[in-house]
């Protein structure tokens, strides 16, 4: 147990990379109660930072993870969308990790979208800041080149590099330092096998760990 986090209560929110069971659902929300933090986790597939902000509906699924229970995967082709006071105000969280890029970064566009992009960031991280809860934001993995969702290693570098000067007041994790490009294998380009998931769940805990003593976070009575 890891004395940082324990005490903690961090929501957890991201895109398809938390709506299947194997998936950071599981590896990165255990990883978290493993050091003493309470960990509610929330994926929705395919949203962008604005769906968690302005109701809306996914069509390829949602999850939830509260705790020490299993994921709730919800397939439903129509949802309802999370929102983010919503969870904030059930969760009561000391700290907020989004998982989000993947969805925003126009693989297959020729063009960036930064002004849109920047956009959906803004609407999420507002919110948060409006609760003045602290935030860390987790940017894409490498992925594969070549499949249907249309990665290139550039664009993800791309993704990466914009995310980490738009995501203020949230901190940054870059998870293209986690890796080399092809080093975690995809099952579609995208997601992750089940090594990769458990290889970045670790990576964004120890990263967690270090940022974790610089945001002086209040631990709850």
């Amino acid at each position: 147990m890891n004395a940082l986090l324990a005490g903690l209560t961090i929501l957890v929110i991201g895109d398809s990379h938390m709506v299947t069971r194997d998936y950071l659902i599981t590896t990165l929300h255990d990883d978290l109660l493993a050091q003493g933090a309470q960990v509610d986790s929330y994926g929705m597939c395919g949203a962008n930072a604005g769906d968690w902000v302005y109701p809306s509906t996914v069509s390829c699924g949602k999850a939830e993870r509260i705790g020490k229970a299993g994921p709730e995967i919800n397939r439903a082709p129509s949802t309802p969308t999370y929102q983010i006071n919503q969870l904030i105000a059930k969760s009561h969280p000391n700290l907020i990790v989004i998982e989000m890029g993947d969805t925003m970064a126009g693989y297959g566009q020729k063009a960036f979208p930064q002004g849109w992009i920047y956009q959906q960031v803004h609407a999420l991280t507002g919110r948060i800041a409006e609760q003045n809860i602290p935030c860390v934001w987790v940017g894409p993995p490498w992925g594969s080149e070549g499949s249907t969702y249309h990665k290139t290693f550039d664009r993800v570098k791309e993704m990466a590099e914009f995310l980490s000067t738009a995501v203020a007041p949230c901190r940054f994790i870059d998870s293209t330092q986690f890796s080399k490009p092809n080093e975690w294998p995809t099952i579609d380009g995208q997601h992750l096998t089940n090594s990769g998931y458990k290889a970045w769940g670790a990576d964004i805990a120890a990263a967690l760990d270090q940022m974790v003593p610089q945001m002086q976070l209040a631990k709850k009575p």
